[in-house]
Order: C-alpha cells, then sequence, then structure tokens
C-alpha cells in the first residue's frame, strides 16, 4: 500500500488527520466485523510511527467505530442498535429481532434496604427489604448494558435463590404469575460510576445513557420493580414509544 501524504504543517495533529482518513473509510469500503489492518502495516501505509497509529485508532475507538479484541486486533463495529423504549420492552427479543445473540451475566444478588428513590419508587417505607440483581446485558458478546433490578422482597421472597439468569421478567411471570408493564422511563446522559466503565469496555470519560424505569403489576398497577440502566451510548440509539 502505497504511503499518504499527510499535511505536516498544515495545524491538525498527524493522528487526528489519519483518524479523519480511517473513518471514511470504514464508512466507505469496511463491514462490521472486518479487522483492521495491524498498527505496523497502517504505520507504513502512513509513514508514521506506531504510537501515532495508536492514537488515531484509539479516537475511533472513543467514537464507538472500532473495538479492540485483546490478542485479535482491532475491529470495525455495527452502528448504534436501535433499542425500543415501550410497555414491554425485553432485551433478548430486542436484539433478537436484530439478528443478533443476547446474552446476561449476573454481577451481584443481594438483598438490601430500600432507601431513597428505589424506596419511593416502589412506595416502600425507608428500610423494607428489596432484591437487587445487577446483570450485565451483551449482544454477540459485546457488552451493551449494566441494570441494576429492584424488587419488594416480600412479594420475591425466594426470588434471590431461584433466579439464575435469562429474562427476569419471565422468571417472575412463571414462577410468580406475574406480568410487569413499564409505566415510566427517565433518560439523561452520565459519566460511568463505579466500576461500569471496566464492564461494558469503554472509556471512563465516555458517557452512558441511563434509563431510570418503573415497572408495575399488569393485573393492579402496584409498583414492583425499579430499574437502572446503563447503555454504551455508542452501541445504542434509544427509541420511545407509548
Amino acid at each position: 500500500m502505497s504511503i499518504v501524504a499527510l499535511q505536516i504543517n498544515g495545524g491538525e495533529a498527524i493522528y487526528s488527520q489519519i483518524a479523519k482518513l480511517l473513518r471514511e473509510e470504514i464508512s466507505s469500503f469496511l463491514k462490521p466485523g472486518e479487522c483492521l489492518p495491524s498498527e505496523n502495516d497502517l504505520a507504513e501505509r502512513f509513514g508514521v510511527n506506531r504510537h501515532t497509529i495508536r492514537r488515531a485508532v484509539e479516537d475511533l475507538i472513543a467514537a464507538g467505530l472500532l473495538e479492540r479484541r485483546h490478542g485479535k486486533g482491532t475491529f470495525v463495529l455495527d452502528g448504534p442498535a436501535d433499542y425500543v423504549l415501550g410497555s414491554g420492552t425485553r432485551f433478548t427479543e430486542t436484539f433478537e429481532t436484530l439478528g443478533k445473540t443476547a446474552s446476561s451475566r449476573i454481577l451481584r444478588k443481594l438483598v438490601i434496604p430500600a432507601r431513597g428513590g428505589v424506596a419511593a419508587r416502589l412506595r416502600l417505607a425507608e428500610n423494607d427489604s428489596v432484591v437487587w440483581i445487577e446483570s450485565l446485558r451483551l449482544a454477540d458478546d459485546h457488552p451493551i448494558c449494566i441494570i441494576s433490578h429492584f424488587l419488594p422482597q416480600h412479594v420475591f421472597p425466594d426470588l434471590r435463590n431461584e433466579y439464575h439468569g435469562g429474562s427476569l421478567h419471565e422468571h417472575l411471570a412463571v414462577r410468580y404469575e406475574l406480568k410487569l408493564r413499564r409505566i415510566e422511563s427517565l433518560v439523561s446522559a452520565a459519566l460511568p460510576q463505579g466500576n461500569d466503565a471496566s464492564l461494558l469496555g469503554m472509556p471512563q470519560n465516555q458517557p452512558v445513557l441511563r434509563v431510570k424505569s418503573v415497572n408495575v403489576c399488569e393485573q393492579d398497577g402496584t409498583p414492583l420493580e425499579y430499574a437502572l440502566t446503563r447503555f454504551r451510548a455508542d452501541r445504542i440509539q434509544l427509541r420511545i414509544n407509548p
């Protein structure tokens, strides 16, 4: 591959020029899942050192266009998935309709006292016990979001020990004969907290989409779940449906 001419004295950093050229090639020629040439090959092509290439690639990773896989290389990512927020949204169903394999990993299952917003949204007294389930959701093995579920323990007394993954709402419907319906979703952008960035495989300075949701019992409207979801904003665009 021939060396690409770069503007040495043009006022724009060399790595930024390379990032723009790679961005154009990604949008025009490369398909999702394709591997980018190695740093050595790119350095030779652009006539720069590997450090400069690495900075350009890091910019594109931060922009959500590329993903580095340890020991395998750097790959082109899909564009953001269209994730519908409606009364009966289900993570697994959403991504299966997009032709992707959905999976989840439970991060923690605890019984904790309800405090502040959790107690208020579930209409519980302060310090009433809630089951806290936190899971990492993936599509085609790529991290998409982390969900913290809070449910009243007196309604689901054995949930902590019985639930081992998969669709939580399906488990509640089968085990407790209760169907849940979303009535509220509050969406905001914020920097990731705790170890969310590490779990989602994203930079600490890149915002996530935070969605606070309340789900109620279909039969009588009793609040049964408060969920706090943190989406990778570069992999999701939220479509709000009534």
